[in-house]
């Protein structure tokens, strides 16, 4: 296998305005690996040999980082963050970042690894946000004007 590259790396970026509710984030993000296996899967080595490894649910959820930017610095943030490889032998093929540019605008950036998912699969998932994702984001999408509270 392949060491940590960025070559089979598939970035999905989603820009969400309104209110968000971080923990209900992570939550969702927790569901989502809990419910599919291929997220929380590693491939360690044994002599030489990788061979694949589900690991429970609770050790596997994702870790959302986050990290407050400005529009002009946005998109090279997210090439950076998408470039990032993985190290499957210990690392799941799911990283999570959320972006804030304010209380009310975000943008959540989900790297997969190939060996988890393919463009077909996210093509047939829709732009619309989940059931659960839709939890963290009262009004789903729609604006909260002066939205207080912090960030994350």
């Amino acid at each position: 296998m392949e060491g940590p590259s960025p070559t089979y790396n598939i970035p999905v970026a989603l820009r969400l305005s309104g209110s968000l509710d971080c923990a209900a984030l992570e939550a969702a993000l927790g569901d989502l690996v809990e419910r599919h296996e291929s997220l929380r899967t590693v491939f360690p080595e044994t002599l030489g040999v990788p061979r694949q490894l589900i690991l429970e649910a609770l050790k596997a959820r994702p870790t959302l980082n986050v990290l407050l930017v400005t529009e002009a610095i946005l998109a090279e943030a997210l090439a950076t963050a998408a470039q990032q490889g993985f190290d499957l032998s210990a690392q799941i093929p799911l990283r999570v970042h959320l972006f804030a540019l304010s209380q009310s605008e975000h943008v959540l950036l989900l790297v997969l690894h190939h060996i988890a998912s393919d463009g077909w699969s996210l093509a047939t998932a829709g732009p619309r946000p989940g059931p659960c994702l839709r939890r963290a984001l009262p009004g789903c999408g729609t604006p909260t004007a002066g939205a207080a509270g912090p960030i994350c």
